[in-house]
């Protein structure tokens, strides 16, 4: 009879385990390369596909026509770029580059450069840009705030704090959103409301989603500044544990002020993990849906559309369910937020401080 150990020294010994043995660093990967070909790769290689077609509900899941005999394809047709097109610029530019006349695009833009341009498309892109940049800088910097009085030597309690503070983090996201959604309610009893007819600063209830487009893009940024800021705070208080505290002491015996040991020793020692908690929180700024969606899908008038909002908006929404429209802004979105993080990466030096460069 033949043993656990026999068996494995019979499959050492045979061709397969040769190979599997040469080549063990690429036998460990292969798992995790099957999983990630088949959550990510194929999935993006469909929408791909997607976005250079025409597909909507009435052509998408008509006949067998699947993509590796998985997710259908249907009878849409293949459109090249028309998507990709009519996505960044007007309906007038598009027709023009279809039919060839790029002359009079030309003239267009000269002009109304304005005019050449998806409206809808571009504001939503800058609306986004804007958000990722104002919510983002304000997380790093309550986060960094936070995490120095949560680490200084006078401050009772800190494990009580450091729980109050990360509570944020175990709240589901979108109740933390419908509460949100409740503080800035329109109506007279919403509590902020309540906070600024007390205090006299308003003297009527404010519609903070449907009033003023930049009070309903604040309303999102203060949103996701609760959502996300703990993630920063954790981050930077693991970051300020391993700073030199010899450096500190020699800093302040010199005569160095807060300011000025905040300046030249700890920012300094923070940097790299700080720039890495940055990257990765503002990623999830792009991709924020679920604020906007609650809080009135980009009111006042889908003018505060974050792209994933728009992206929804242009393939489920009402008579339109643009499937190919769908998955090319859903392509144009990685793209960007790909050149974000690339650009961020290398201008932090993260790659070549990992030794991945």
């Amino acid at each position: 009879m033949s043993t656990v150990s026999d068996a494995a020294q019979r499959f050492k010994e045979s061709s397969i385990g040769s190979v599997l043995e040469e080549n063990s660093s690429a036998a460990l990967v292969l798992p995790g390369l099957l999983l990630w070909s088949m959550f990510m790769l194929l999935p993006m290689v469909y929408i791909f596909i997607l976005s250079l077609t025409n597909a909507q509900p009435a052509n998408l899941f008509v006949g067998d026509n699947r993509l590796l005999g998985l997710v259908p394809l249907g009878e849409a047709d293949f459109i090249g770029l028309e998507n990709y097109i009519e996505l960044l610029f007007s309906i007038q530019a598009a027709n023009d580059i279809q039919s060839g006349a790029y002359g009079a695009v030309f003239d267009l833009f000269l002009s109304d450069p304005v005019a050449v341009f998806n409206y809808s498309f571009w504001n939503s892109f800058l609306v986004t840009w804007a958000f990722v940049i104002v919510s983002v800088t304000g997380k790093v910097l309550l986060g960094i705030a936070i995490a120095m009085i949560m680490t200084g030597n006078r401050v009772r309690g800190k494990r009580y704090l450091r729980g109050v503070i990360i509570m944020p983090m175990g709240v589901p996201v979108i109740f933390s959103i419908l509460v949100w959604r409740a503080v800035f309610s329109g109506a007279q009893f919403g509590l902020m409301n309540q906070l600024l007819l007390n205090i006299g600063v308003i003297d009527q209830a404010i519609n903070w989603f449907y009033d003023d487009r930049w009070l309903a893009f604040s309303t999102y940024v203060v949103t996701e500044m609760w959502l996300a800021y703990p993630f920063m705070v954790l981050i930077t208080v693991s970051a300020l544990q391993n700073v030199n505290g010899d450096l500190l002491d020699a800093a302040e015996v010199d005569g160095a002020g807060f300011f000025s040991r905040m300046r030249h020793v700890i920012l300094p020692s923070i940097r790299r993990p700080v720039m890495f908690g940055t990257i990765l929180t503002s990623a999830a700024s792009f991709q924020q849906f679920l604020i906007p969606f609650v809080f009135g899908t980009g009111a006042p008038n889908d003018q505060n559309q974050l792209l994933l909002l728009y992206a929804y908006v242009e393939a489920f929404s009402g008579n339109k369910s643009l499937y190919g429209k769908g998955a090319a802004i859903s392509l144009t979105v990685l793209f960007f937020i790909g050149m974000f993080m690339w650009v961020a990466v290398k201008r932090g030096n993260l790659a070549e401080e990992a030794g991945e460069v």
